[in-house]
């Protein structure tokens, strides 16, 4: 798989979302700020409740800035067969139902991608998966528990 190719797919998926962020956080401003979210009595608090919005909303579009930038600079490494999971490896992992491909990257933990056909997520080290397979290296076999159920996988593939 195509790793610089990821990456870029992975950039241009977080800028897509930072454009939504934009988007709605200017649509949530513009709402909080407009005449017609003047507090009518002590009870309404339509601005308010649109000001916390929009704070969200630029806060998210802030970490989306610093994962693309935190994207931006990690290099496409090639792992070998004989190198420990770190950041960057792209990891296919294996249960006796199911393989699964994920991207150790800096930020962006839950960020789906379609990659060569292929389903791909983003998890960072700090996640509990991450934890798990930080360090392991092909040919490992580890007991974890994903979405409740616990089972063995393999890591099938470190790249």
């Amino acid at each position: 798989m195509n790793k610089s190719a990821l990456i870029k797919k992975i950039i241009g998926h977080l800028s897509d979302e930072l454009a939504l962020y934009h988007k709605a956080a200017r649509a949530a401003h513009d709402e909080a700020t407009h005449e017609q979210s003047k507090a009518e009595n002590k009870y309404d608090t339509r601005g308010l409740e649109a000001s916390y919005l929009a704070r969200g909303q630029s806060r998210q579009a802030a970490e989306i800035v610093q994962a693309i930038e935190q994207f931006e600079k990690l290099p496409a490494k090639t792992f070998s067969k004989t190198d420990a999971i770190d950041l960057g490896a792209l990891v296919e992992l294996k249960s006796q139902k199911e393989r699964s491909i994920y991207f150790i990257g800096p930020r962006a933990g839950g960020t789906e991608i379609i990659h060569e056909k292929k389903e791909v997520l983003v998890i960072t080290p700090q996640s509990p998966l991450g934890q798990q397979i930080m360090g392991k290296k092909e040919g490992d076999r580890l007991k974890m528990e994903i979405g409740g159920a616990r089972n063995e996988y393999t890591v099938e593939s470190v790249s």
